[in-house]
């Protein structure tokens, strides 16, 4: 119960949820936001799962936001009358909607979160009709903001008009929704799907979704072609509904991602469509050896005393939401691979922002001079530990060296490398991070996104980046629909793809042999 009540809790099922962990996300692909300006609701718990990279503005189509004391959402006349209805009472333990009672438009939701999220839409996000002026000039071709022109007739205006399909706030007016119609339908499903998955979170129901297996048993293979294969081979309880299948993805992506690339049998292989290159198999064979080391007969009494590798040190960069997620949801990272040990080391200025009252930041003191945070007492194969502060300050320090192919990896979530916004703060990482030789993973909203990206790690380093596996679709991506609420055209989900690189390694060759 205590599982199931962290994980309820994680993801806005009591009070606040997640918008008590996290801090506002980073800036859309599509925005010119930066990291310190507005740039979701701040009314909105569930969007907490968007990841950050330190202070850096990212390149993502989720952006979501978080509720604080501090951050009232302003409102006209109207709109406060309607936030002042109160939700229908319930008896105690009893669920506030039912299963065929998820579709509310925002405006008359019965939930006042919902409510606040639709007054937010309103006041923030622009009518998407061609007829009004940008309000911005697009970044790339994949921008909505390409279907207006800086030269049309009428001045941006507010969206109002919520679909009656959806219920999401879309357009200024109900003509120009009749109008654009044809347009809307193309995400008008996805945003249904969104809003009864956002009611589904504040229903009250028994999540069952969020029960975790515990270790899994050495003589049992973790099939993990997909989804279905491994929630099934993982011995998870039976999800027989597409939402509650949505729910679970959306927090066990993280650690599954990560497992999936570095099991040794990864759905990402060297065969054809497996998109795994040369080099990459040189460098996941490495790591993929300790995480499944040879049975060495070591027992519990002193004649079965043997040797024990390190633990897989696993610097995930730029952490924000990920270090809030439920310690059961990272404890699922080891119990996938019952004889390897982990260090996953979150690294990044926000990574404990706003959990202060969960674990104070401690001072900073010769013994511990970045302040470092260790959770040692998960489970007996896993550590967390939490440094704010920048990577690149860490690495000068040379805190983490040395560095091993055979037992580092660094992994980074959704970072935006090669966003307008962000690109620069990464260029001091950039280099380190390469000359380590380790494998780095990074995950994308788009294909486009990760090319961006993977183009601008080459334009910054030239000839000295080896691509280790082909930006492609992540077979364990959430499979929840996220939005944007300050363009509600904006729609994606988390870790939708997954690549990776390295520094290039160069071979000694001997005078005689060339």
């Amino acid at each position: 119960m205590r599982q199931l009540r962290r994980a309820r809790h994680d993801l806005g099922l009591d009070c606040r949820g997640f918008s008590s962990n996290l801090v506002h996300p980073r800036p859309p692909p599509n925005s010119c936001f930066t990291r310190h300006s507005l740039c979701s609701s701040p009314t909105d718990p569930i969007k907490g799962l968007c990841l950050g990279a330190g202070r850096r503005a990212v390149s993502s189509l989720q952006v979501q936001g978080r509720a604080t004391k501090q951050e009232a959402v302003k409102v006209d006349v109207s709109t406060a009358a309607v936030l002042e209805k109160k939700a229908p009472l319930t008896a105690p333990g009893q669920p506030v909607l039912k299963p065929n009672e998820l579709f509310h438009p925002l405006s008359a939701s019965p939930v006042l979160e919902m409510r606040h999220r639709a007054a937010f839409m309103k006041q923030h996000a622009y009518c998407p009709h061609p007829h009004h002026r940008q309000t911005r000039l697009p970044v790339n071709p994949e921008d909505p903001k390409n279907r207006k022109s800086a030269a049309a007739r009428q001045a941006p205006t507010h969206v109002r008009y919520e679909c009656p399909d959806c219920g999401i706030p879309v357009y200024c007016s109900e003509d120009h929704w009749a109008d654009d119609y044809e347009s809307h339908l193309e995400i008008c499903e996805i945003l249904r799907e969104i809003n009864e998955d956002d009611h589904d979170l504040r229903s009250g129901r028994y999540f069952s979704e969020f029960e975790y297996p515990g270790p899994q048993m050495d003589e049992f293979v973790v099939n993990m072609t997909n989804w279905d294969t491994f929630l099934y081979s993982r011995d998870f309880r039976a999800i027989d509904d597409e939402r509650s299948l949505r729910q679970a993805t959306r927090l066990l992506t993280y650690p599954v991602t990560i497992g999936s690339v570095l099991s040794e049998l990864s759905p990402y292989n060297i065969r054809s469509g497996g998109r795994l290159l040369p080099e990459g198999l040189k460098s996941l064979s490495a790591l993929r050896y300790t995480m499944h080391p040879p049975r060495s007969g070591a027992g519990m009494d002193i004649k079965g005393l043997r040797p024990t590798a390190p633990p897989v040190r696993i610097f995930v960069l730029g952490a924000r939401a990920e270090s809030s997620l439920p310690r059961e949801v990272w404890a699922q990272l080891p119990h996938m691979f019952p004889r390897a040990t982990f260090h996953v080391i979150l690294i990044g200025p926000e990574s404990m922002a706003n959990r202060d009252r969960e674990l104070p930041l401690p001072d900073r003191t010769p013994a511990n001079p970045f302040g470092a945070i260790v959770e040692d007492r998960i489970t007996p194969q896993i550590k967390i530990s939490t440094f704010v502060e920048y990577y690149h300050t860490l690495h000068k320090a040379g805190v983490f060296h040395p560095f091993d192919p055979y037992f580092d990896c660094f992994m980074l979530f959704h970072p935006g490398l090669g966003h307008p916004a962000s690109a620069h703060e990464w260029a001091e990482t950039l280099p380190q991070l390469l000359e380590t030789k380790v494998p780095i993973l990074a995950t994308g909203y788009t294909q486009g996104d990760m090319e961006r990206d993977m183009k601008w790690v080459k334009d910054q380093m030239g000839g000295e980046v080896d691509l280790l596996l082909e930006p492609g679709e992540n077979r364990f991506r959430s499979l929840r629909w996220d939005l944007n609420d300050l363009d509600p055209q904006d729609i994606s989900c988390g870790n939708w793809g997954l690549w990776a690189f390295r520094g290039k390694r160069y071979e000694t060759t001997m005078k005689d042999d060339v």
